[in-house]
Order: C-alpha cells, then structure tokens, then sequence
C-alpha cells in the first residue's frame, strides 16, 4: 500500500509519487483528482508523459487563467524528463501556482534524482509506491484492501488470495474486488478457493494455464464456462499476462531451487515448479508474440473493441498456439 509523508493533503501545491508500483502510481494520481474535483467540479486535469512536456510546456500550463479554474497537472515518469524541462519544473518549484495542484511521478532511481531532490526540499507531499516483491508485503496489501472495502476476511483468506494470484497488485486488486461484490458476511479461504482454486473450470487461472501449456481446446472450454459463471473478463485477461509473464521470467532467470527462485521472482515456490512444467515449448519469441496477444484481448476487454468475448478467443488461441512454437517437449 502507497506510504504517505505528514502533509497529507491531497491538494498540496506538489505531490511527488516515487515508486514503480504502477496500481499505487495511479492510486496516487486518483487521489489528488478526486480531491480536486470534490473542490471543484469543473477542474482540469492534464496527464502527461515526458515527450508532451518541452521547454515552456509547464509554464503555459500553470500561467494565470481569466477564469481561475481549478487544475491538477500530472506528469509521469518524471525521472526521463529532459534536462531543460528539469530547470523549467525546478524554477516552478520555488514559486508554485495558487489552485493549481502538480503531481510527479518518479521511479525513485539514481536516474532523475536532481529533480526528486529538489521537490523533496520543496515540501512536495510524497507518496511512496514501493513495487511489492515480498510476499508478507502483498499479504499485508490484501488484508488492506479488505479493510478500506469495510469488510473482513480471514487470515487464511487472504493468504489463500496472495498463493493463488501471486505478485500482480491489480490483479489482487481485482480479486478483492470481485469478492466484496458477490460475496456476504466474512470472506474465508473456502470463499476463495471457490473463486480462484476451486472448480477449475470456472477459474480464469485455469484458462491461463491450459493456454499457456498449449492445450487450445480445453482453454477455450475453461474461457466460456468462466464467461457463463461470471467471472469478470479483466481477470481473465490479467491471468493470462501472469501466466505468459510467469514463462518469460522463469526462462530467463538462472538455475536454483524453487525457494531461491521464488525469492528471486516473486513467486511462491509451488509456482515455480508449476511454471517450469508449463515452460516446454516456449520460445523468447513465443513469449512475445502472446504477450502481445494479451495486451491486444486487454484494450479490447476495456473498450477498445466491440466483443470482449471474441477478443478473449483470439488470446487464448494465439497464446495457446505461442506454447508450442517450439516445437518440441
């Protein structure tokens, strides 16, 4: 969960972001928004990446307008900004705009850190997005999100959530989600092996594993019994970039025990064994080409595309077909 300095008011002059935990990134920007936009209804919000901020860009942005309206300028990936742009924010730092809230984002690295110095001593409002690569850091995330949703999960629950999904924080995200949604009273760890480890038929883990392991039929079958019991189609596209991710990491990670793997990666150890088995056939490019598959099935299950269902098809088959571009095992 994001880690926030003292001055905790979302509408503070400047907030600095530093992490590359992309779902606590975003949270971050959410907040200041939301914040913004209860003050004023009517604030702009300006989202930018480094190649839309020049010279000159920041200054147009903040000048004075005739309307005095309210605005949150958001810049991502600050760390690559370009050194004049840097003195541009810098010079802003020292005299900031009234109604006018700045957020960076910052990896927190040794590259750009001129500018996380110089908005540290300006008093910026931090928030830390730390990735979370150990599992009592996820367990903790989970038992968080529960807890800001009001409602209770058991110990084991949680536990149960963190093994099945693994290191993926949206995906977790989603899974809680879904859980306080379609479930009343305590959720327990038979709730969740319902969902995630239960009937595998139902689960959109099964339908990453039969894709990722080669196996087209019984993957499509898995996708539309887990469309017709409602499962959400983002977890299902989630599953998959963790399955194909999950061959891509383990391939190019050194040899070692599965405990010392799964330290190294981020994974609990079953799942190393798991993956290793999952792994026959797999090429680099056919972890590519699928990885592009999914993220393709992904922009089309959020609106990028008119039939989330065919969309999900397509990456089954092409992620299915990618496991066995190998030709071999």
């Amino acid at each position: 969960m994001a880690r926030k300095t003292a001055n905790d008011d979302p509408l503070a002059p400047l907030t600095l972001a530093v992490g590359q935990e992309d779902l606590l990134l975003d949270r971050a920007v959410q907040e200041v928004v939301a914040a913004a936009r209860a003050a004023d209804a009517d604030t702009d919000v300006r989202d930018l990446t480094p190649d839309q901020v020049q010279p000159g860009t920041l200054a147009e942005l903040t000048s004075p307008s005739l309307f005095a309206e309210r605005k949150v300028v958001v810049v991502r990936n600050a760390h690559d900004l370009s050194a004049d742009t840097v003195k541009d924010v810098k010079a802003y730092l020292g005299s900031p705009a009234e109604e006018i809230t700045l957020v960076l984002l910052h990896a927190g690295g040794v590259k750009g850190k001129g500018l996380l110095d110089a908005a540290r001593k300006a008093g910026a409002r931090e928030v830390a997005c730390p990735k979370m690569t150990k599992p009592a850091d996820r367990l903790a995330f989970v038992r968080q999100e529960f807890r800001t949703t009001g409602r209770s999960a058991t110990p084991e629950a949680c536990q149960s959530l963190v093994d099945a999904i693994g290191s993926d924080l949206r995906e977790l995200a989603s899974a809680v989600s879904q859980l306080v949604a379609d479930v009343e009273g305590t959720i327990d760890e038979a709730v969740v092996g319902r969902y995630y480890t239960g009937r595998a038929e139902a689960s959109s883990f099964t339908v990453a594993d039969r894709a990722v392991e080669g196996r087209a039929a019984e993957a499509l079958e898995a996708l539309r019994w887990s469309l017709a019991t409602g499962v959400a189609p983002v977890l299902i596209t989630s599953a998959l970039a963790q399955g194909v991710r999950a061959i891509g990491k383990l391939s190019s990670a050194r040899g070692g025990r599965p405990a010392d793997l799964a330290r190294e990666l981020g994974m609990p150890p079953w799942k190393i064994d798991r993956v290793r088995q999952q792994m026959r056939g797999w090429t680099p490019d056919g972890v590519s080409v699928a990885l592009r598959a999914v993220a393709e099935a992904d922009a089309g299950v959020k609106g990028g595309g008119d039939d989330p269902e065919y969309a999900l098809e397509k990456a089954v088959v092409a992620v299915a077909r990618a496991a066995r571009s190998g030709g071999r095992g």
